[in-house]
Formats: C-alpha cells, sequence, structure tokens
C-alpha cells in the first residue's frame, strides 16, 4: 500500500481499510480530516506536507520552529483550518521518520506528477522557509532542497535562485567576506 493510500485511508490489497485497531487517532483525524476534501486535493496537501518534512528532517532534528513553519505553509497552501494543518504536518513528520529512505523520492515524483509548475515552485520556495525558520540552513537541508528540487525537474539556476533570498541564514557562506552573516552562527 502506497504513502498516500495509508494517508488517506484507501484499503490494502488484503481488503482491511484504514480503520483497523493498529490505526492511531492521529490517522484517523487526519483521514476524516482529508476525507471531505476532493481525493485530488488531499493527495497534494500530503504529498506537499511530506515534502516539506524531508528537510525539515534533513539533519535528523526537527526543530519547533521548522514544525511551526511547516504547519503555517500547509495551513495557508493547502486551505486547511489550523487544527488540521497540525494533524497533517504531525503525520507527515511521523511518515518521514518511518518511511524516510524508502517513500522520499516515491512521494515527490506523485507531487512532480499532480503539481502545475507554479505549485512545485511554491513547494519549492516553501522547502527554503522551512530549512530556514529555526534561522540556520545546514549544508544537510541545502543538499536535501538540491535533490527534492533536481526530482522536480528544476535546474540548478532554479535551485540557487530559491535559497538567494536565504543568504543570511546559510551555514556554508557564514564567515565568508560580503556574505552579510557574522563570523559565526548567530
Amino acid at each position: 500500500m502506497s504513502f498516500f493510500d495509508r494517508l488517506l485511508g484507501h484499503a490494502s490489497s488484503s481488503g482491511r481499510g484504514s480503520n483497523s485497531q493498529a490505526d492511531t487517532d492521529t490517522v484517523r483525524k487526519i483521514v476524516g480530516a482529508l476525507e471531505a476534501m476532493p481525493a485530488e486535493r488531499a493527495r497534494y496537501v500530503a504529498a506537499f506536507a511530506y515534502v516539506l518534512s524531508r528537510v525539515a528532517h534533513a539533519d535528523l532534528d526537527i526543530s519547533p520552529q521548522e514544525t511551526e513553519r511547516m504547519e503555517e505553509i500547509v495551513r495557508r497552501l493547502g486551505g486547511l483550518p489550523e487544527e488540521q494543518a497540525v494533524l497533517v504536518v504531525q503525520i507527515a513528520k511521523a511518515q518521514n521518520r518511518l518511511l524516510g529512505g524508502t517513500e522520499d523520492f516515491l512521494v515527490t515524483r506523485e507531487f512532480a506528477a499532480i503539481a502545475t509548475p507554479e505549485q512545485r515552485r511554491e513547494l519549492l520556495a516553501a522547502l527554503c522557509e522551512v530549512a530556514a525558520a529555526d534561522g540556520s540552513i545546514s549544508s544537510q537541508e541545502e543538499a536535501r532542497i538540491r535533490q527534492i528540487a533536481s526530482e522536480l525537474d528544476f535546474t540548478h539556476a532554479d535551485y540557487i535562485e530559491a535559497l538567494s533570498k536565504w543568504r543570511d541564514q546559510r551555514e556554508v557562506l557564514r564567515g565568508l567576506p560580503g556574505s552579510g552573516a557574522g563570523s559565526s552562527p548567530s
């Protein structure tokens, strides 16, 4: 069963639905929240949130600031009430921690297939925003953004353009002459 089927509560190939006893309250709430949306929109929101969690978890630590920023972005771009956005982000983070290596490329590829070019650009900008939420974009986060940008068929120039807004938060540039950042992270 795919990430989307699990998240959206579609029946597995064995015929069991998502409301098995193994499901948590969080999963049931998210499924309920997203069931009210058209299926295509729910898949879009789920994939968007999951891909955001890839960057937040790139350095193996999802800070409270990154979580808050993800919730804000999912709420704004997904058109969700705050409670639903919080739940979607919680499950996206949990799924990333559990299945990250297995699902990362598959979910990003699915997002690329269902998103418009404008939506893909929104995601690229949001990835940088999440990485910078705690005041610093680590080299691991940059590498993950670059990987995702490539999976979304962006050029290296597109990637650099997206990161340019966050120059002062980039750890790799801190301390360089003309970087605008001090010699050490604040």
